[in-house]
């Protein structure tokens, strides 16, 4: 790896602060929409270093489970309550956390109106609110067949104990099926990160069970190094199958607990997963910010929204290649846009834009693999800076006797980024 494991926001502390105003009610009022990495990173940031502007967060749930780390829960090495934040130091930080339902942006009015009616006014508003699944994108998954085929993807929507209810209950010898979306989707690696976790408790308690990953792609994220792992790991255990080996799932059968894939074979499962495919959330639809594709477009430098002003769109939900989604990308995205909004509110220049992001996978015990990417804002489009990123090196890469102390320290390394960005997320330290 050529980059640290470390947190990347060091240009945090030399950002100006607003100049002070005459009083409380003159204070520029940036309301933050979604409670998840991107908001609650923004809502932090905002307040430890624009002390001048006004900070409303509002989120719905006054608990929030974290997507990273989902799939530890799935193994049995984490529990839920491990996973699992509220807002409460946040707010005695000065954020004003409002547990209300956003029914509707009003652009126009500089407004976010609440299911009860009431309205929050903002002078810049920051969008971080996550996707929605493409209900019936594949024939006979709808909300209801997910009950029985979790998808398990979205935890304020379906925990992912639901899933690990149903793995634990699965037949000695039997299938493990999942279905995997094409691109883009929230997190690339994590339905292979979950192939690991699954194997990785199949092997300790159902050691015949068989994995059959149905990818609608043709290659993902960290391939190489997975595909070792799991022939390392798990021998005999997975196989996944791309697009190219008929490996598109189109429709379900809930009742016969079936999948069907392109080219009309039919796949049984005693547990199956379905990831389906998703767009940007609602609420950021019907305010006019996605694209015919359903993610939402934005200006690189700001993560201001490219087709509504005062309205920057961070996390999942924006279109931001090459950078992935996922909640390391969200919470680089969450810092830039809260200095650009305060820069655009006092006249100032917005910062130059830079973005990190670094995504850890655990594929077994101890033993964990990563890619990192550093990320700038040129000629209206986000590029890869040349030579930043880099990859784990794959097993034959390492030498002989250091390959598994290597994947070791991955892991750790990914435990430590995990407690950190929470940490600053809700305002733990």
């Amino acid at each position: 790896m050529t980059l640290s494991r470390r947190t990347l926001v060091g240009a945090a502390a030399a950002l100006p602060l607003l100049p002070r105003t005459a009083g409380a009610q003159a204070r520029p009022r940036i309301v933050i929409l979604g409670g998840g990495f991107g908001g609650a990173s923004a809502a932090r940031f905002a307040r430890d270093h624009f002390p001048d502007l006004d900070i409303t967060l509002i989120e719905r749930s006054r608990r929030f489970t974290t997507c990273p780390y989902g799939n530890l829960v799935l193994a049995g090495r984490k529990r839920i309550d491990d996973i699992t934040f509220g807002y409460e130091r946040l707010a005695a930080r000065g954020v004003r956390v409002v547990h209300a339902e956003a029914a509707a942006v009003d652009a126009e009015g500089r407004a976010v109106r609440l299911a009860d009616g009431s309205r929050i006014p903002y002078d810049r508003l920051i969008m971080s609110p996550g996707i929605d699944l493409r209900w019936g994108a594949i024939e006979g998954y709808d909300q209801a067949a997910s009950a029985r085929m979790p998808h398990g993807w979205i935890p304020s929507l379906q925990p992912i104990t639901v899933l690990a209810e149903q793995l634990r209950a699965m037949r000695q010898g039997g299938v493990f099926v999942m279905a995997i979306p094409d691109n883009p989707f929230r997190c690339p690696p994590g339905p292979y990160e979950r192939i690991s976790m699954v194997a990785d408790y199949l092997k300790r308690h159902n050691p015949r069970a068989k994995i059959l990953a149905l990818d609608a792609k043709n290659g993902f994220s960290k391939q190489p190094l997975f595909q070792d792992a799991w022939a390392e790991l798990y021998p005999g255990m997975i196989e996944w199958r791309g697009a190219s080996s008929d490996g598109r799932v189109t429709r379900v059968d809930v009742a016969n607990m079936t999948v069907e894939t392109e080219f009309g074979e039919k796949v049984r499962g005693d547990v199956i997963n379905v990831i389906p495919p998703q767009y940007a959330a609602a609420i950021a639809r019907n305010a006019g910010l996605a694209a015919d594709s359903g993610w939402c477009p934005i200006k690189p430098e700001s993560f201001e929204s490219a087709r509504v002003p005062n309205i920057h769109v961070i996390g999942d939900a924006s279109i931001a290649v090459p950078m992935p989604k996922s909640g390391f990308a969200a919470s680089s995205h969450a810092k830039q846009a809260i200095a650009a909004a305060a820069a655009q509110l006092s006249g100032r220049p917005v910062p130059e834009a830079v973005y990190f992001n670094t995504c850890y996978s655990h594929v077994g015990e101890d033993y964990g693999i990563s890619i990192v990417g550093v990320f700038r804002a040129q000629g209206g489009r986000l590029i890869e800076v040349e030579g930043s990123g880099g990859i784990s090196p794959r097993n034959a890469a390492l030498p002989e006797g250091r390959r598994a102390e290597h994947r070791r320290l991955e892991a750790l390394y990914a435990d430590g980024w995990y407690e950190s960005i929470t940490r600053e997320m809700f305002a733990l330290s």
